[in-house]
């Protein structure tokens, strides 16, 4: 069935319990089955010549006859720049956005989306992905912008930890380590999902001494030790490791994790329950659902800024930490149930 382009797309609504409801969702942006597109091209995300994502976007779209621009990162430029330039244009021509990069890109620009309530569309170009992934969002570069063209508006749970969006995940601790330690061993090895795995690995058997935090949740307090504190906001990354708390996020909740503090075998136990997705019977985690928490550093990082990583990004945020839900939702421009693909 072909989609009236004279006419605002179709909008999904998750299935939200009676017994259970979360806040309705705001009215959805206008926008037009055949609105303008402005495309933000990261060249730095993916293995493909960024020149040659560009023209495959370019012929594609040039074919369909659908107005767009593209807007390309070059490297050593601003993402932020180039995606307010993108979020500029799109309000001034009841457009939608459009994001070709990685998780870290899309978060960069969803971030903008989000605040202007625009509608947002992903092409996927990195190396997990686990946003797209989550959505139905087809790798093939070509399949995913046959489906952008004929996608639907759905609102998408947002998280925050302070005022920082992310939409796969946001941490502080070991993880965010792990993650600059994993841009190294790219840097020196080469971007594949092996090299990001083992640096992980190497990573997590030389932890550093635990962290000691206070997190208040619904007028309740708890005192933990933890080498890190990892807050889950992706079905397929939650699934994935076998967590039971991740039908919590259709419920407009995220999934907090936190590890008790172990020595390397333990260590080395936990990330083969996490590569096989039994991390959540193991007795050294902890995983809960919550729609807010505030987190207190104490002893060496009680009034310190403290580096917390989001959607793969690492940042210093002051103390202390709110983890929650934000009240706007991403409109992502999701396929529709014929274009969508299964998460691998």
């Amino acid at each position: 069935m072909q989609t009236d382009p004279s006419l605002p797309l179709p909008v999904d609504q998750p299935d939200i319990a009676p017994s259970d409801a979360a806040p309705p969702w705001p009215i959805a942006p206008s926008f037009a089955a055949d609105g303008p597109l402005f495309i933000v091209l990261n060249a730095g995300s993916g293995a493909d010549a960024a020149a040659d994502r560009a023209d495959l976007i370019r012929q594609t779209l040039a074919a369909s006859g659908r107005t767009h621009a593209l807007l390309q990162v070059a490297p050593g430029s601003s993402i932020a720049a180039v995606a307010r330039e993108a979020v500029r244009r799109a309000e001034a021509e009841q457009g939608a956005v459009v994001v070709a990069g990685g998780d870290g890109t899309v978060n960069a620009v969803a971030a903008l989306a989000v605040a202007a309530g625009l509608p947002f569309g992903v092409l996927p170009q990195g190396t997990f992905n686990f946003f797209s992934r989550e959505h139905g969002i087809p790798d093939d570069p070509q399949t995913a912008i046959r489906a952008l063209l004929r996608a639907r508006l759905c609102p998408v749970q947002v998280g925050l930890v302070n005022d920082q969006v992310f939409l796969v995940n946001g941490s502080l601790g070991l993880y965010p380590e792990l993650l600059e330690d994993r841009e190294a061993y790219k840097r020196r090895y080469g971007r594949s999902r092996l090299v990001a795995l083992w640096s992980a690995l190497v990573s997590l058997m030389s932890a550093q001494r635990p962290l000691r935090l206070r997190i208040e949740q619904a007028g309740q307090v708890r005192d933990v030790r933890t080498p890190t504190l990892f807050v889950g906001n992706n079905r397929v990354q939650l699934d994935r490791l076998g967590l039971a708390d991740a039908p919590a996020l259709d419920r407009q909740r995220l999934v907090a994790i936190l590890l008790r503090p172990v020595g390397p075998l333990a260590m080395l136990g936990l990330i083969l329950h996490g590569a096989i997705g039994r991390l959540g019977d193991d007795d050294d985690v902890d995983a809960f659902a919550f729609r807010q928490i505030t987190v207190h550093p104490a002893g060496r990082l009680s009034r310190r800024r403290i580096k917390v990583a989001t959607d793969g990004e690492v940042r210093w945020l002051s103390a202390p930490l709110t983890f929650r839900v934000s009240p706007r939702p991403l409109w992502l421009l999701a396929p529709r149930s014929e274009d969508a693909v299964e998460p691998a």
